[in-house]
């Protein structure tokens, strides 16, 4: 035996061989322990667990949650399905308030809005009288029907909120106020709605409804990570298995050998997975949609690395070696590449711990955790069980050129043709990058295949729009919300939001005291405008609150001392840019316009996620820029030289730029996956890049050979497996873009444009940059010219 081959992976390779079964053995009780923990996994259903405790847009959200009532909703729309009829009709108007009745059952509900029990105020002689809007449906006349809707639609608390401005659609508004104890909370109460308007939509057919709200928007997060995983992973084997069978089947020129070898990889690859979401369930990580990718992930990458250590034993295998020495000399070759793609692969991935969005960070440790189990397992778990399996091949026919071999004859003769030309294409792709917007509208997250998304759009056409905004507008002191002066600036205020583009409805505690200072005078419309006297609106206010039934207060509006109200901006779906342009614009009308007490910053789960993918950008640099060194280092050590580990960085950094260049020419928008795609994907593209070098690398040093060669060399000993391991890594990412779930599916699509990109650039750019930065390089016999030995 050759003396290269008395190396410690040699050893240890012959240990495994020795000790199969025993090997076997330990590895599977090693995942069956590790695998343990997958029941105790959980989904959360709260959507704002996409931000960190330190991000400030959900800080401000929490402390005005504090103050005033939570704004977790659930809104149930109305809507004749006979386009020229209203909602103000006996029939309809009785359904809407069962409906409210109805709601008060729903779990953790605090108070249930509709325009049957609006607390209509109205003058009657000197007394002033707080009730319900409509109290008998089946009881009014067409004179009292049409009074009540004159009211409705004229009532800024209700139109474009509760009641659409037509009168054609109405609203029954749940707010919840959940304790966080248990973690089916939200569910409990969706699912509670939703059975009670199936109910009310199977007895009245010619009705439509439809159910939205935050609350429905958060239980959606758990129901996208639980579809993904029944529909996607056994769509992904299915891709895998066969993508496996028809490749290997080309590699090995036996069909039994290349189902054999797949099924192989697959308990490989599956018991990787097992362990991955083993320890998360063990690290009482609880799944969302983006870390619920995580198996899919795993699966992929693991069968890469068993795709090189069995087509290298294959290859042996048709050249005339046993079984046994071919899994010996597979992996010798194989066992620092793959360590090192592995230990790339990890670093990527745990470079998205410095995500600013604690479920991608979850995704980077399950996937870190699962590639690393896939390395364990592929040295140990995989040669013992082609050590013990039976394993057939047709014999390689001599002297005839693969593949391969031709196309690293083209390669190097067109060295410099490719040099220039790729790198003329790579830049014009690139000048597409500035081209991305970037945008997070939540509700977008989700595709039509989701009721929560059909639902929401049926709201936003209908009755009103998905985004609030909130602002605590602060007063001078206690009781200072009765102040003359900060009623006329709060006027203003929602004034001036009722003129911005967008916006469907402003709710401002104005509107109640101009409401009551029109009844206080017999309901005369010249009076519907602000009190001018402090005392005289604290007194309404107070007949007001003492009026109102139990769960229709105004602490949702006003907080305890009254220093302070809840200023709640209804908006249509707006863009992140434009988003964030509202709240900027709303912030300095008050600097302009307002006294500085009334100084504040606008809220909302809407402005979070309007700054999430930026915020995530930001905090993924430092992550990314510390992950590409480290990777860098990495291979600079790994191949004994700082000049391959320079050179290394061009096929590094440019494929994820390529995938984001066609991303501009082809899409446009991105959203919050933008932000980690560059780390996921770096540890991934890397893999092609150390296949190449490591051979490149072993021909120069152990072989003699000279740049050209050396790049022949490495095609014909790791080409294949490198198209192969790309195909089914591009083939697995892609199936990622079936997802309902936005921030999956792009994840998938960009992940996939990135791998196949790098093997694209890896095979004619980086031979190019060898042979121009590193022919000078002294190797141990530079004067040899033998040719390349396909053996390795």
């Amino acid at each position: 035996m050759d003396h290269r081959r008395k190396g410690l992976a040699v050893r240890y390779a012959q240990w495994v061989i020795r000790w199969r079964w025993l090997v076997l053995i330990a590895s599977i009780a090693a995942v069956f322990a590790a695998a343990a923990g997958a029941p105790r996994l959980g989904f959360t259903n709260d959507y704002q667990v996409f931000f960190s405790d330190e991000n400030p847009e959900l800080n401000a959200f929490q402390a005005l949650e504090n103050v005033y009532t939570k704004t977790d909703t659930i809104l149930i729309a109305v809507k004749p399905k006979d386009d020229s009829e209203k909602v103000f009709t006996p029939d309809t108007l009785e359904v809407i308030k069962g409906l409210t009745e109805e709601s008060w059952k729903v779990p953790f509900a605090i108070r249930v809005d509709s325009l049957t029990n609006f607390q209509h105020t109205e003058a009657i002689g000197d007394d002033l009288t707080v009730a319900d809007l409509v109290v008998d449906p089946a009881g009014m006349d067409a004179a009292a029907l049409k009074k009540a809707e004159e009211v409705a639609v004229s009532e800024p608390a209700l139109v474009n909120r509760l009641v659409a401005a037509d009168g054609y659609t109405a609203g029954v508004l749940i707010t919840l106020h959940m304790p966080g104890e248990d973690p089916m909370e939200v569910t409990q109460a969706v699912s509670h709605a939703e059975e009670l308007v199936g109910a009310v939509r199977t007895a009245n057919p010619d009705l439509n409804f439809a159910i939205a709200g935050i609350a429905p928007l958060s239980n959606s997060f758990p129901v996208a990570s639980q579809t993904d995983m029944e529909t996607l992973i056994p769509l992904m084997w299915l891709v895998l298995f066969v993508s496996m069978i028809v490749l290997l089947r080309v590699v090995t020129g036996k069909i039994g050998s290349s189902v054999l070898a797949s099924v192989v990889m697959t308990l490989t690859v599956i018991m990787s997975a097992a362990v991955a979401m083993g320890m998360a369930g063990w690290g009482g990580i609880k799944l969302t949609p983006p870390s619920a990718t995580a198996p899919n992930i795993i699966l992929t990458i693991a069968i890469a690395d068993c795709i090189h250590i069995l087509i290298t034993m294959y290859s042996q295998m048709r050249r005339g070696m046993n079984k046994h020495d071919a899994l010996v000399e597979s992996l010798r070759v194989n066992v620092s590449p793959v360590f090192l793609t592995s230990l790339t692969t990890v670093i990527g991935f745990m470079s998205l711990n410095f995500s600013d969005s604690p479920p991608f960070a979850d995704l980077g440790n399950i996937s870190a955790v699962g590639v690393a189990a896939a390395w364990a397992l592929s040295m140990t778990l995989l040669p013992a069980l082609m050590a013990i399996l039976p394993a057939w091949v047709a014999p390689a026919v001599e002297g005839k050129m693969t593949a391969m071999d031709r196309f690293g004859d083209f390669v190097v003769n067109q060295r410099r043709k490719l040099l220039l030309s790729t790198t003329v294409i790579i830049l014009a792709i690139l000048a597409f990058i500035p081209t991305i917007e970037l945008d997070d509208r939540f509700i977008e997250y989700f595709d039509h295949s989701y009721q929560i998304r059909v639902d929401t759009e049926f709201v936003t056409d209908n009755l009103t729009g998905p985004d609030i905004l909130e602002m605590s507008v602060p007063s001078a002191g206690e009781g200072g919300i009765s102040e003359p002066e900060y009623l006329r600036n709060l006027e203003m205020f929602a004034n001036w939001f009722r003129t911005q583009p967008g916006v469907m409805h402003v709710n401002s505690f104005t509107d109640v005291m101009k409401r009551l200072n029109k009844s206080m005078h017999g309901d005369d419309e010249s009076w519907y405008r602000l009190p001018n006297d402090r005392e005289l609106a604290a007194q309404y206010l107070l007949l007001y609150e003492l009026s109102l039934p139990y769960g229709l207060d105004l602490n949702s509006q006003i907080n305890i001392d009254k220093s302070a109200t809840r200023l709640s901006v209804t908006m249509e779906s707006l863009s992140t840019t434009e988003m964030r342009a509202l709240k900027e614009r709303s912030e300095q009308w008050l600097v302009d316009n307002a006294p500085e007490y009334m100084q504040t910053q606008a809220s909302g789960a809407v402005i979070m996620f309007a700054y999430i993918s930026d915020r995530n950008i930001r905090s993924m640099l430092t992550g990314t820029v510390l992950a590409f060194l480290a990777i860098s280092a990495s291979l600079a050590i790994a191949l004994k030289s700082v000049r391959l580990g320079l050179i290394s960085i061009i096929p590094n950094l440019v494929p994820a730029g390529i995938a984001f260049g066609i991303w501009g020419m082809s899409v446009g928008v991105v959203g919050l996956a933008a932000s980690v795609i560059t780390a996921t994907s770096l540890g991934l593209i890397v893999d092609a890049t150390v296949h190449i070098m490591s051979k490149y690398n072993r021909a120069r040093k152990e072989h003699g050979y000279d740049a050209a060669d050396a790049i022949r060399y490495s095609f014909s000993t790791v080409g294949l497996a490198l198209w192969v391991a790309t195909a089914i890594l591009v083939a697995g990412f892609a199936v990622l873009a079936l997802s309902g779930f936005r921030l999956n599916w792009e994840m998938g699509l960009l992940t996939a444009l990135a791998i196949a990109a790098a093997i694209v650039v890896d095979f004619l750019l980086l031979p190019p940059l060898l042979m121009l930065f590193d022919r000078s390089r002294k190797t141990n016999d530079s004067a040899a010219r033998a040719e390349p030995v396909p053996a390795e």
